[in-house]
């Protein structure tokens, strides 16, 4: 009976912890899109000094309208400010939202290729890894990296 018991104890706790790593994707997947556009438009603008719908809609891949819905997004959560057809800026808070993404996904893109992956799919790869990954996991890149 006690066997019987461990097992039902170790299939429940089975059970716990998929469903703990399924929440932690579904609330990643939730912050991809935000950490996408912040760092697409922080390179925009370090590049030419503007981020436009028009623009970012041809960058990212999506229609304008997706990009004014998400842009409307951002500006709620206090990551851009926007005027009617004028450029789109980062907020403090934009702007340091995008320089950990830049980093993390810098990290992940050399991660990849200390593993002998070419560049290009190590930048497609990280596209995916940089919005999942573990500040654990991060940290042993970086240790692998000797970037600590």
């Amino acid at each position: 009976m006690a066997a019987k018991k461990a097992h039902h104890s170790g299939k429940h706790r089975a059970l716990e912890r998929q469903a703990e790593c399924l929440a932690k994707t579904r609330r990643d997947h939730a912050n991809e899109i935000i950490e996408d556009y912040v760092k697409v438009i922080a390179d925009m603008l370090a590049e030419s000094g503007e981020a436009r719908v028009v623009d970012l809609a041809k960058r990212i891949g999506v229609s304008h309208v997706t990009v004014i819905r998400t842009i409307a997004r951002l500006r709620k959560y206090n990551f851009v400010t926007t005027e009617p057809y004028r450029t789109i800026f980062l907020t403090e808070k934009g702007r340091t939202l995008a320089t950990i993404c830049k980093s993390r996904h810098e990290t992940v893109v050399a991660f990849l290729r200390l593993l002998g992956i070419s560049k290009r799919i190590s930048e497609m790869d990280a596209e995916g890894i940089e919005h999942h990954v573990s500040p654990e996991t991060l940290a042993a890149f970086k240790s692998a990296l000797r970037l600590d």
